[in-house]
Order: C-alpha cells, then sequence, then structure tokens
C-alpha cells in the first residue's frame, strides 16, 4: 500500500504554490522534556497551512475545460484557502462550503484569495453534504480535501521532505488528524522510505472518529463533534484514508482541550509563532507520548498543520494553557467564620503564587474561599489539598472540574434565598445568532431562569451556565425539553461545586 503510493507523492505537483518549510528545533520544549523535538513548520505555508499541497496537487492534474467550468470544495477552513490559491493560479473559479462556525479569519482568506463562500451547517460533514448538492447541481468539480489519492499524494510530501531534511535517528512523526488527508500521506511515505520511524496519529477528545473506526474495524460516524479544533472537526473520516491509517499508522494519542492550549504556548515560547488549536495536536501529543511511556533522548517530529488562529480565541487559549501545563490547581477551601482564620490559611499557603481568591461573606459560622494556586507539577495539587485538610481546612481539589474552571471561578457569591426548585445546566451553544433565542423560546412559560452565565471565550461555541426553577412535578416536561434540544448539554444542579458557593 505504501509503495503504491511512493510514486505519486515523489511526482506530486506542489512546489508552485507551496514551500519547502522548515524543520527546526523546539529548544526549550527539547530541554524541559528531555528529548529532541523538532517542530515541522507548515504554518508557514502562504495559506498559513499545509492544505494547499494536496489543493494544488489535485486541481493541477484537472484538464483545462474541466478548470473552466470551475470546482468546488467543503472546508473548515484551510483546505478551503488552498483551493482558492491553487484555482487563482490555475485560473480557475473556486466555490468554497464552509461550516457556520467558522473562524472568520478563515472566510475573509478564502474570499481575499477569489473563492466564493457559502457558509452552511456546524461542522465539515455539514458543510460537505451541502457541497455535493451544489456540485450535482451547477456540473463542477469537487476537491475533496483528504479522501482523494491525488490529495494524499501532495500531503505526503511534507514527509519527504521531513526525512530528507533529518537523515538520523528518528522516534516518532506525530500528525494530527482531522478527515485523516495529512496523516494517510505522511504514512504512506515514511512507511515506503524508513518503515522503523513510528507514525503516531493525533485526534481531540471529542472529534476521535479516526481512533474509533480504527478501534471498530468500520468508518464511525459521530453525532457530534468538538469545535475547537475546528480544522479536525469531522464527524467521519474518508474511505481511502481510513484503509491507509488502519493499515499504517502505529498509534494515537488522543489529547483534551487544556493540553491543547498548552502546547500553543508550548511553540510560541519557543518560535514566537501562534498555532491554531489543530496545529497544535502534534506538540500536545508528543508531551503525553514522553511522559507516558518515560522516553529520554529520543528524536520525534510535530508537523504544526496550521496557524489560522483567531485572534479572540486567544483569551481561551491564554485561561487554559496553565492547566494543561499543569501549572496552576484550584480549590473550594473551607475556614472558621472567626477572627484570625482567613490569617491562619494565609499562612499555609506560605510563598506560594495565589493565581486566583474570591470570597464572599455568607454565613454566620463558616466562609467558602475559592482559590487559585500556581504549581509545578499536577501530583502537587493533591499534596495541598491533603495538607490544607490535615490543618484542619475542609478542602475540595477543583482542578479538573470543568464547572469550576469555566464559571463558578468567575461567580463565587452567587447564592440567593429565592433561587427555589433550581436545576443547573452547562449548555453549549454555537456562536451564531438566533442559538440563544432557539433556546429561550422552547422554554416553558412556567420556568424561571434564575442563573445565567456566558464568557464569549473566542470559541466557536458559547459555554453557558443556566440556572432554571422547575416547579415540583415538572420534571417530566423538563426533561423532554431537554431531549429535545440540539445543543450539548450536562446537568450540574448535584455538583458539590454548586452547593459550596451557589446554594
Amino acid at each position: 500500500m505504501a509503495a503504491d503510493y511512493l510514486q505519486r507523492i515523489l511526482t506530486a505537483r506542489v512546489y508552485d504554490v507551496a514551500r519547502e518549510t522548515a524543520l527546526e528545533p523546539a529548544r526549550i520544549l527539547s530541554k524541559r522534556l528531555g528529548n529532541h523535538i523538532l517542530l515541522k513548520r507548515e504554518d508557514q505555508q502562504p495559506v498559513f497551512s499545509f492544505k494547499l499541497r494536496g489543493a494544488y496537487n489535485k486541481m493541477a492534474r484537472l484538464s483545462p475545460e474541466v478548470l473552466a467550468r470551475g470546482v468546488i470544495c467543503a472546508s473548515a477552513g484551510n483546505h478551503a484557502q488552498g483551493v482558492a490559491l491553487a484555482a487563482r493560479r490555475l485560473g480557475s473559479q473556486a466555490l468554497v462550503v464552509m461550516p457556520l462556525t467558522t473562524p472568520r479569519l478563515k472566510t475573509d482568506a478564502v474570499a481575499a484569495l477569489g473563492g466564493v463562500v457559502v457558509l452552511h451547517g456546524d461542522s465539515f460533514s455539514d458543510a460537505f453534504q451541502h457541497a455535493l448538492t451544489l456540485q450535482a447541481e451547477r456540473g463542477l468539480t469537487f476537491v475533496h480535501p483528504f479522501d482523494d489519492p491525488d490529495v494524499i499524494a501532495g500531503q505526503g510530501t511534507v514527509a519527504m521532505e521531513i526525512l530528507r531534511q533529518h537523515q538520523g535517528p528518528l522516534t516518532a512523526v506525530f500528525v494530527a488528524i482531522g478527515g485523516g488527508g495529512l496523516v494517510s500521506g505522511v504514512a504512506a511515505y515514511i512507511k515506503a522510505v524508513r518503515p522503523d520511524v513510528r507514525v503516531i496519529g493525533v485526534q481531540t477528545q471529542d472529534s476521535d472518529a479516526m481512533l474509533q473506526s480504527v478501534r471498530r474495524g468500520r468508518r464511525v460516524h459521530l453525532s457530534d463533534v468538538g469545535l475547537f479544533s475546528d480544522g479536525t472537526a469531522v464527524k467521519q473520516v474518508g474511505e481511502e484514508t481510513f484503509r491507509m491509517a488502519r493499515a499504517l499508522v502505529d498509534d494515537y494519542v488522543v489529547v483534551d482541550t487544556d493540553a491543547v492550549c498548552a502546547a500553543i504556548k508550548d511553540v510560541f515560547e519557543d518560535t514566537r509563532s501562534i498555532l491554531e488549536p489543530a496545529g497544535a495536536l502534534g506538540v500536545a501529543a508528543i508531551k503525553q507520548y514522553v511522559q507516558t511511556h518515560r522516553l529520554k533522548g529520543e528524536t520525534m517530529v510535530a508537523i504544526t498543520c496550521g496557524a489560522n488562529m483567531n485572534f479572540d480565541r486567544l483569551r481561551f487559549v491564554a485561561e487554559r494553557a496553565e492547566f494543561g501545563e499543569q501549572r496552576e490547581a484550584l480549590y473550594a477551601v473551607t475556614i472558621p467564620e472567626e477572627r484570625g482564620s482567613f490569617k491562619r490559611f494565609c499562612e499555609l499557603i506560605g510563598p506560594r503564587s495565589v493565581t486566583e481568591f474570591n470570597y464572599r461573606i455568607a454565613d454566620e459560622k463558616v466562609a467558602q474561599v475559592f482559590v487559585g494556586l500556581a504549581i509545578q507539577k499536577r501530583d502537587e495539587a493533591g499534596r495541598i489539598e491533603r495538607h490544607f485538610q490535615k490543618q484542619g481546612f475542609p478542602t475540595l481539589n477543583l482542578t479538573d472540574d470543568e464547572l469550576a474552571k469555566e464559571h463558578v471561578r468567575h461567580m463565587v457569591g452567587g447564592r440567593s434565598e429565592l433561587a427555589r426548585d433550581e436545576r443547573l445546566f452547562r449548555f453549549e451553544f454555537p456562536e451564531r445568532p438566533g442559538a440563544l433565542m432557539r433556546f429561550l423560546a422552547a422554554l416553558h412559560p412556567g420556568w424561571n431562569i434564575s442563573l445565567f452565565h456566558y464568557r464569549n471565550q473566542g470559541a466557536d461555541y458559547g459555554r453557558i451556565l443556566v440556572g432554571i426553577q422547575v416547579g415540583q412535578g415538572d420534571d417530566a416536561a423538563f426533561d423532554a425539553f431537554l431531549s429535545g434540544l440540539a445543543y450539548p448539554f450536562t446537568e450540574e444542579t448535584h455538583n458539590p461545586v454548586v452547593r459550596l458557593f451557589l446554594r
């Protein structure tokens, strides 16, 4: 299989528009991990992503007659820019269908390259289906973002450059996976030329269609995908990419949002460049892989595959990077509401750096304090919790509690005697007009919103905490309302954080 693609990759037409990007050391990260980490800087391509390689290789092989009729593609952003750039270079017209959740940075970039943008659906898969409809209606040629041999071969030139640029010992190459085009091309070339080098696919916890497909032995279709790493938000991988990944990819690593944010920060510290979330997956995976396998002195490559980052999203990245780096711990601490107890607790904290401290008097006997502390390693969080407990301060470690990290840390002191029969939910709303009104319109007039907390974090979806007062006997109707919503939600009514700070 790998040999079949070798000639395709060696003869791929990519360098009319793409450049051979640098393979450069991440010196700060390498020193910290005790391994030699190299970054394949595909974020430095003209469209800030590797995607133009495959798009151009595909389109350069189309006949002049086909190009004259025009092309169409579906994309979460980066492939769209590659197609638009290739169309401009080859004298064709590109119609680009993108999800409604696509960052404006990417839609504007496509338009600037001459592509005609159509927004449709919440994910790549939704945009893909609409693109197929428009293709049939208008007689255009579809340029697939990943499930096409010419596209895969174009992406495979990334691996060709890596092995030419680094001919010494190489343990593994870490590759982000959305639909699977990049990992298929990279794996095909590496396994044909240096089969000893491991190819590690990387996905996020909420968009792991390839991993689930490989485990089940068939392509699966995810009902929902996370939108933070929009470049890899694919509900179903391709037939050809699944076939190749299943045969050629050695292993998979799944990373969470906090780890990706920390990886963006790592790359910035080494290069002063800012990656988009998908572009940082490889770095996040290397850190996790090194820790899991206790590696020392190995050489590994992360393909930094994209840098189309919305500036507004940096607020969210900066806030969560400390958790991903395991450098901040959060606690709910109960202290006696008496003179001297506050000072005694602060003395326990000692020289540690306090990142957050929230308190409001609410009871005659005890006070609940929300504390953030800087730490060096994740296991410190547990030791600090035990230390506080031993000194007579009941403590709850909130470092891994999503409700605490996203909402409650900004809402301490929100108790109300009026919030009877209240149920609390975290919702994820797509960041587009009408999403909130749809939610409100579906609410029964007898249910009262008793709490509403929303922070625009620069992501493609809003995280909202809602308190709703549901009368006795209405639980069944309310549960039916929840099941009819299209928004992901988590009930937090019985979360201990709610009892400590909001009840």
